[in-house]
């Protein structure tokens, strides 16, 4: 017996070790698992050595390039130069723009650095026999490598850092320098990067009218206050991604989501979750549904009796609003109207570039160093979210901020984003694990309360919104909702990335353009590419598109706004808005 207890004490050692050790080898890899990385090279390297039909290729390819660049650089020299370039930047790669770039030596820099950028691309691509995943993982690591490389970064091949140098005396690298230090002093004190004092929750951000009017371990419910005389009958109750602050659907007045639609006259709800502590790490992906969405719900309900609700969610807000409106719809309950997603995954079989953090190792690895804390740590999640567009979080950030010594002024939705929320271990694993990996939902083997749902149960309008550029939830994949459920969706593809494209107030002045098309339950379904080119995209926000829609779903009868909270239920005014949560650190 003592035996055993003493094998059982050893074993629990062990795995402290082990969780101990990962943990601070995540440190250094930023939560990237290197066992996954070495797999993937392993994998891409001897698949390639058997491919002599994919070095042919690559060989003919690296000749023609040592070609091209002989004679451009003999064609510069003698001042004959045909001009041409061997390949260009792509459409969102700023760096090499300016016009310093297109002279003799700064074109023959960034033209071979492309040409090597994308030889590597093609070397790491298409190479018979190796798993895909792993292709990309390869291919995505090198871009990171090279990315780090560009003559962009070093101020002896960049013209615009060497102009900037000279003309300011080297005041520049003096005040970038003095920015790298504050920053580094941010980073190490966990403070908000520079410019976010600009912006208060509860002064100039998050300021939306309102009343906390229930709260429990996990959320605050927030209910806003009418602007109109006369409102619709159905209220809209929002759920928000964790991830962060709730408030990118309430930042400044003029980028206000609530706002807009409070002005419209709708009842708005929002649930407000809490930053979790170490305490936590218990509460899991049912947690979230059932002290979230459901206890938000049966307020709702008591507030405005007799009465559907428009549910929304956005990001994995908007995941967990899909299975909640699946659940509810497999226990017959009928207390929603409409169901809206904003850039929300559902099917995750195509999870883009943020999928090459996903597999079995790296879960692993993620699972022991997040034991260790009992959540996952908001520099951890950052340091994922920048490497899938470094050249625009970090590269361009190093050379503006410490080379230039020029900082970009912060604006709200970047101070939101600087203001992350850590993640429960159970929660953040199940998710992994049963979402990402598994493909549950889609499949239609996720279980709620020992019983799985099935998103095809799903017979509401749906409302579906993505953008053209995100990162987090690629808009073919969250097309495939589509696929997944029988009724009417109204799909709209927004221009813009994650949260730009969420983010867009109407203005006559805007650049933004938006895609909107309703596909009804007895259409033929269409591809997403075939989709896209049918459908013409239009000017403007999509918000007007998105309240008119909700204005259809709605009663036309408009009635009084409803009290605030419900006093013989026990929902009181607790606090004013933004309530408590949304300040904890």
């Amino acid at each position: 017996m003592n035996t055993f207890a003493q094998q059982n004490d050893q074993i629990k050692y062990s795995e402290a070790l082990d969780r101990s050790l990962q943990f601070g080898v995540g440190k250094l890899t930023r939560g990237i698992s290197p066992a996954a990385l070495m797999l993937a090279f392993f994998d891409w390297y001897f698949h390639l050595l058997i491919h002599p039909a994919k070095q042919l290729e690559l060989y003919e390819l690296y000749e023609q390039g040592i070609l091209y660049f002989v004679n451009q650089y003999f064609g510069h020299i003698s001042g004959d130069s045909t001009g041409e370039y061997c390949i260009l930047t792509s459409p969102t790669d700023k760096r090499f723009v300016d016009k310093s770039w297109q002279k003799f030596p700064y074109t023959f820099f960034y033209e071979s650095f492309l040409l090597i950028q994308n030889w590597w691309h093609l070397a790491a691509t298409n190479v018979r026999g190796a798993n895909h995943h792993h292709t990309d993982m390869v291919d995505f690591t090198l871009r990171q490598i090279l990315d780090m490389l560009s003559p962009s970064n070093s101020i002896f091949t960049n013209p615009e850092i060497q102009k900037a140098t000279i003309d300011q005396n080297g005041h520049n690298l003096i005040k970038g320098f003095e920015n790298f230090l504050d920053d580094s002093r941010r980073y190490q004190e966990n403070l908000p990067p520079a410019g976010a004092e600009n912006f208060v929750i509860g002064e100039n951000i998050a300021v939306s009218p309102g009343n906390v009017i229930y709260r429990n371990r996990l959320i605050e419910l927030i209910q806003y206050s009418p602007t109109t005389n006369k409102v619709y009958a159905e209220p809209v109750l929002i759920t928000p991604a964790w991830i962060m602050k709730y408030y990118i659907l309430d930042l400044s007045p003029k980028h206000s989501l609530v706002n807009y639609l409070v002005k419209k006259g709708h009842t708005v709800f929002m649930i407000s979750w809490k930053n979790p502590k170490k305490k936590d790490c218990d509460l899991g992906m049912e947690d979230f549904l059932n002290l979230g969405i459901m206890s938000a719900l049966n307020v709702v309900s008591a507030i405005v009796p007799k009465k559907k609700v428009h549910l929304v969610g956005y990001c994995l807000g908007g995941t967990l609003t899909a299975i909640a409106t699946a659940t509810m719809a497999r226990d017959n309950d009928n207390r929603l109207v409409t169901m809206t997603l904003l850039a929300a995954q559902t099917d995750f079989n195509q999870p883009g570039e943020l999928g090459l953090f996903i597999d079995e190792s790296q879960i692993a690895f993620l699972e022991n160093m997040m034991q260790e804390k009992g959540f996952l740590d908001t520099h951890q999640m950052a340091g994922a979210f920048q490497l899938l567009r470094s050249n625009d979080l970090i590269w361009s950030r190093l050379v503006h901020d410490y080379m230039l010594g020029v900082r970009k002024p912060l604006t709200d939705l970047m101070a939101w984003n600087a203001d992350a929320t850590r993640m429960p271990y159970k929660m953040h694993s199940e998710y992994l694990r049963k979402l990402f990996l598994q493909n549950q939902l889609a499949e239609g083997k996720y279980f709620v309360k020992n019983k799985p749902i099935a998103l095809t149960d799903i017979n509401l309008p749906i409302f579906v919104v993505a953008t053209e550029r995100d990162h987090v939830s690629p808009w073919m994949s969250v097309f495939q909702i589509n696929l997944l459920t029988p009724g009417d969706v109204t799909f709209t593809l927004t221009s813009g990335g994650h949260n730009v494209g969420i983010v867009s107030l109407p203005s006559k002045k805007t650049k933004r353009y938006y895609r909107i098309s309703t596909l009804k339950e007895d259409a033929r379904f269409i591809d997403a590419d075939s989709w896209y080119h049918s459908t013409k995209p239009k000017n403007g926000s999509w918000w007007p598109a998105f309240e008119k829609w909700l204005t259809k779903h709605s009663h036309h009868q408009q009635v009084n706004p409803p009290e605030m909270g419900c006093e013989k239920e026990g929902y009181i005014p607790l606090e004013k808005a933004p309530g408590s949560y949304v300040l904890q650190k």
